[in-house]
C-alpha cells in the first residue's frame, strides 16, 4: 500500500523499521513499537466495530498517559479526527466544546464524570463513550478503555489514508472561547513536526523516514506538558519519528520530583515544559536533590516563555543542555526559537521565508517598526465552523496566504524579532498600549516573585489601569511598593502596575498558559469591582 504523509502512515513506518525499540514509557507501562502497534490496531478495529467512521470527531479528555497516546494513534489509523479537550473545564465549558466540535465519540477520565455527564446533553450525536482511569463513570453509559481495546484485532488491515486527513487542535481559550484549528496531516508535519526530521532537511517522501531512523540518533523525549496542549502532542510525534522513546508521567499534575527522576532513569535527551510554571520547580528540585541527567541536551518550553531568571536556574541545573523557548501557536505550528536579551526582553529567530512583520495595511514593516507577526507556508485550513474568525486571521496578501495569530513584534537590525505579546490581551492605559507578557517577564525577575499575571481593569482616568496578580515564593515577603519599584527598573513607567494583589496561586490553564479571563475576574473582585 502506498504510504502518504499521513501521521498514522508515518507511525507504521517507524514500527516496521524498529519494532523492538522501546516506544512508550508511562509509569509501569513500557511498550515497544511492536506492542504499541498491536494495542492501537486493537483499539482502532474496536472503534470501527462500534460505529466510528472516517472523518468522525472524537474527544480526548484524558490525563497524560499511555491511554491518551494509544487513543490518538488509533483514531488516526481509522482516519478519525482527534479533538483535544481540557480536563480542567467545568460543565458549561465542556458543553460548549462538545457541541462546537460535533463529537461522535469521547474518551474521558472516569473521575471527571461529574462534569462530563451533564455536558453530554449538548452532544446528542456522541454515541460512543469510553472511560479511562480508575473508578466508576458516575452513571454514564460508558465502556472501560481496556474492555473496548480487547475486542479488536491486532492486525494492520486498514484502508488507504491521505495526507489531507484532518487533525483539529482546539486553542487554549486564553482570551475567549476555544476554537478548533483544522490542520491537514501533511501541512502539520511540515509546519509543526519539523518535517519529520528534526535538525535536518524535511522528508521528501514518506519512505525516507525509515532511512533517517536507521542513520540518526533516537530521541528520548519526556513530554512534561499536558497532551491536551497541541505543542505537547507535536513534541511526542517528533520524538517518535526519530524511532525514539516517549516518556510520560501518568496523571493530571506536573510532579517535578518525578520528572527529575525520569531524566536520569530513562536517559531523557529532551524535556518539554510549559514556561516558568514547570521550569522553576524543576530547576529547584533538581538543584536541591540527588538527581542526574547525563543524556539531557535540550530543555525546551512551548506555550509560555521561560523568563530569564528561570532560564538561568535551569542552566545551573543542566549546564550541558540547551535551554530554549519555542515560538509558535496552534494556528502556525513551529515558527522559531526564542531567546531573551540582556535586558530580559524576549526575542526570536524567524524561520527563513516563513515569518514576516506586517503593518495593518499588509505592508512589510521596516526595522524598528511595530507590526503583526505573520506566517506563511504550510498552514491550517482555518477555524472549524468559524468563517468570520478564519477570514480575520488568515489573509491573502500579494498572492501569499498568511496567518496572523495576533502576536505583535518589532523587527530588529540583527534579524531577530522582539516579541510584544498578543494584541487580544493588550492593555490600553492613557492611550498607551501595554502588553502583559512584557510586564510579567520583568516582574518575575524579582527573586521573591514565583509567578505573575498582568491584566487591565477599568479606570475613569486611564481607561484601563495595569494590575498585577503576584504569587510569592514560599517564605518570602515583599510589599506592593516593592513590586512597583522593581517593575520601574524593568519597564517604562506607564507599563508599571498601578495596583498589585498577592494571591495564593496565579490563574493558569492546564497547559501552563496564563488564564487571563479568570485573572481579570479575580483582580476585579479583589479591587472591589
Amino acid at each position: 500500500m502506498k504510504r502518504t504523509f499521513n501521521l498514522a502512515d508515518l507511525f507504521e513506518i517507524v514500527v516496521d523499521t524498529v519494532p523492538d525499540r522501546l516506544a512508550l514509557v508511562s509509569g509501569s507501562v513500557r511498550h515497544t513499537y511492536r506492542d504499541l502497534e498491536a494495542r492501537t490496531n486493537r483499539l482502532a478495529h474496536a472503534l470501527q466495530a462500534r460505529g466510528l467512521k472516517a472523518g468522525d470527531h472524537v474527544g480526548l479528555q484524558l490525563y497524560n498517559g499511555h491511554q491518551y497516546f494509544e487513543s490518538m494513534l488509533a483514531l488516526l489509523k481509522i482516519r478519525c479526527v482527534p479533538i483535544n479537550i481540557n480536563y480542567r473545564y467545568v460543565t458549561e465549558e465542556l458543553a460548549y466544546l462538545y457541541d462546537n466540535a460535533d463529537l461522535k465519540g469521547l474518551f474521558f477520565e472516569a473521575e471527571l464524570s461529574g462534569q462530563v455527564h451533564p455536558a453530554l446533553s449538548a452532544a446528542p450525536a456522541c454515541h460512543l463513550l469510553i472511560h479511562g482511569g480508575e473508578g466508576d463513570p458516575g452513571g454514564i453509559d460508558a465502556s472501560s478503555y481496556e474492555s473496548v481495546l480487547a475486542e479488536g484485532s491486532p492486525e494492520r488491515d486498514f484502508g488507504p489514508r491521505s495526507g489531507q486527513d484532518l487533525w483539529i487542535i482546539y486553542t487554549g481559550g486564553t482570551t475567549g472561547m476555544p476554537r478548533g484549528v483544522m490542520w491537514e496531516h501533511e501541512n502539520l508535519l511540515f509546519a509543526g513536526l519539523q518535517g519529520g526530521r528534526p535538525g535536518d532537511d524535511p522528508l521528501e517522501t514518506p519512505e525516507q523516514l525509515s532511512e533517517f531512523i536507521l542513520q540518526g540518533a533516537p530521541f528520548t523525549m519526556h513530554t512534561a506538558a499536558p497532551l491536551i496542549h497541541g505543542s505537547a502532542q507535536f513534541s511526542s510525534f517528533i520524538g517518535m519519528f526519530t524511532g525514539g522513546k516517549s516518556v510520560l508521567v501518568p496523571g493530571a499534575s506536573f510532579i517535578p520530583e518525578e520528572t527529575a527522576r525520569l531524566l536520569g532513569d530513562e536517559g531523557v535527551t529532551t524535556v518539554n515544559l510549559v514556561g516558568d510554571a514547570m521550569g522553576r520547580p524543576l530547576a529547584e528540585t533538581f538543584l536541591t536533590g540527588d538527581y542526574k541527567a547525563p543524556e539531557l541536551f535540550v530543555v525546551s518550553s512551548a506555550g509560555a516563555v521561560l523568563s530569564e531568571t528561570v532560564k538561568q536556574r535551569l542552566g545551573e541545573a543542566f549546564p550541558d543542555a540547551m535551554i530554549m523557548n519555542n515560538f509558535g501557536s496552534s494556528e502556525a505550528g513551529h515558527a522559531g526559537l526564542a531567546i531573551t536579551d540582556a535586558g530580559g526582553q524576549p526575542k526570536f529567530f524567524m524561520l527563513p521565508g516563513r515569518t514576516k512583520i506586517l503593518s495593518e495595511d499588509g505592508r512589510e514593516c521596516a526595522v524598528g517598526e511595530q507590526g503583526k507577526i505573520a506566517h506563511c507556508g504550510h498552514l491550517p485550513l482555518g477555524y472549524y465552523k468559524d468563517e468570520e474568525k478564519t477570514a480575520a486571521t488568515f489573509k491573502l496578501i500579494d498572492g501569499i496566504r498568511y496567518v496572523l495569530p495576533g502576536d505583535a513584534g518589532i523587527l530588529e537590525e540583527d534579524g531577530t524579532v522582539t516579541l510584544l505579546g498578543r494584541g487580544s490581551v493588550c492593555i490600553n492605559t492613557g492611550g498607551e498600549k501595554v502588553f502583559p507578557e512584557e510586564v510579567e517577564e520583568g516582574l518575575k525577575a524579582h527573586e521573591a516573585i514565583f509567578d505573575a499575571v498582568v491584566v487591565g481593569l477599568a479606570d475613569d482616568r486611564w481607561g484601563q489601569r495595569v494590575t498585577a496578580l503576584i504569587q510569592l515564593r514560599d517564605s518570602m515577603h515583599i510589599s506592593e511598593e516593592d513590586v512597583i519599584a522593581h517593575a520601574r527598573s524593568k519597564v517604562a513607567g506607564y507599563k508599571c502596575p498601578k495596583q498589585v494583589f498577592f494571591v495564593e496561586r496565579v490563574p493558569r490553564h492546564a497547559t501552563g498558559k496564563p488564564d487571563y479571563k479568570t485573572a481579570q475576574r479575580r483582580a476585579g473582585e479583589l479591587a472591589g469591582e
